[in-house]
């Protein structure tokens, strides 16, 4: 019987996977790679929707999750950052929300058992990636009009609630609530993942990750670090953590505030430094472990990965680096 993760955190640090997008990059795909077999007659460009290719193409995704495990990784997330009928909608597939979630989930629990059984006494586990939308329910698209929201929160939780019945019927482990920019839709994923297991009798450890957009230090709608901490600690969490926006060096100081302030699990899994002026990402493996040695070195962290622009290779690097530590202690009864 695979251990639980809550009590591997306090044995060591876990690793999860980097970029799903970079990866697939690297096929050069085109239209009809995201219509086959699925899609074929619609009438909408579907090229660049990643999420479908879990249908389309899931050799892909599988090759991509196997070579995240191969180099070390201890947590797949799933190929679902954009499964949510809110983001989908922008290809007029809403229809399809579950079966993206489902068969995502499906590809990689497959793939972590297949690791585990060749490795018990390093089991992986599946983490549902959950993203933020792209619509914000705490800032206006017009400039004209304040008050105006594109979106609910009703909405938002009716949207959450969807993919996260699909993503724990595929098989999902953990449920990952990433890139937060806006807090208010976090909140509402947390509240349709509570209710949701509430439904099933069920409890999923839960990660959050938050977003810090520049070196201001806040979130897109203006939170500090440790607002955005406090705005999520209602919820008995597995990790709250940082990803993606910042590279290494610069999300240190972020780490350092959740760190001190976090009754939970810390988690960061940023970019591989900044985008270049063609949007590439330029640090090298070994670049982005001598940065997160500084994590490791202060013990900031419990799970560590990678984000933007990251590939197996930088994986490896942080994998090989973060088995040399122990992991950061996480307070009780706090």
């Amino acid at each position: 019987m695979k251990k639980d993760i809550r009590d591997i955190l306090q044995d060591r640090i876990l690793v999860l996977d980097g970029a799903m997008g970079t990866m697939i990059q690297r096929y050069k795909l085109e239209e009809e790679d995201f219509r086959k077999g699925w899609f074929e007659d619609h009438i909408q460009p579907l090229k660049g929707n990643n999420d479908l290719l879990s249908l389309t193409r899931p050799e892909i995704i599988r090759e991509i999750h196997a070579a995240y495990f191969e180099a070390g990784a201890d947590i797949a997330e799933t190929n679902t950052f954009s499964g949510t009928t809110i983001a989908q909608a922008d290809y007029g597939l809403e229809s399809a929300v579950y079966d993206i979630n489902y068969h995502s989930a499906k590809i990689a629990r497959e793939v972590a058992d297949e690791f585990t059984a060749k490795e018990p006494n390093k089991p992986r586990f599946v983490a549902g990636s959950i993203g933020p939308t792209n619509r914000t329910a705490s800032i206006s698209p017009d400039v004209n009009d304040p008050g105006f929201r594109a979106i609910t929160f009703e909405e938002l939780v009716v949207a959450y609630t969807q993919q996260t019945e699909a993503l724990l019927d595929g098989g999902v482990d953990i449920l990952l609530v990433e890139t937060v920019f806006d807090t208010l839709n976090a909140k509402a994923a947390l509240f349709a993942i509570d209710e949701v297991c509430i439904k099933r009798g069920i409890k999923v450890p839960i990660m959050v990750s938050g977003t810090i957009t520049d070196q201001s230090g806040r979130t897109l709608t203006g939170q500090t670090t440790n607002a955005f901490l406090i705005s999520v600690s209602h919820m008995d969490l597995l990790t709250v953590g940082l990803n993606c926006a910042l590279g290494a060096s610069m999300m240190r100081p972020y780490l350092q505030v959740l760190n001190k302030n976090a009754p939970f699990g810390v988690s960061a899994h940023p970019n591989a430094g900044l985008p270049n002026e063609f949007g590439e990402y330029d640090e090298t493996p070994e670049m982005m472990a001598s940065q997160i040695k500084e994590f490791l070195d202060e013990n900031l962290v419990n799970i560590i990965g990678g984000c933007c622009g990251t590939n197996p290779k930088h994986i490896k690097a942080i994998a090989e680096l973060a088995a040399q530590y122990k992991p950061r202690k996480i307070a009780v009864n706090v």
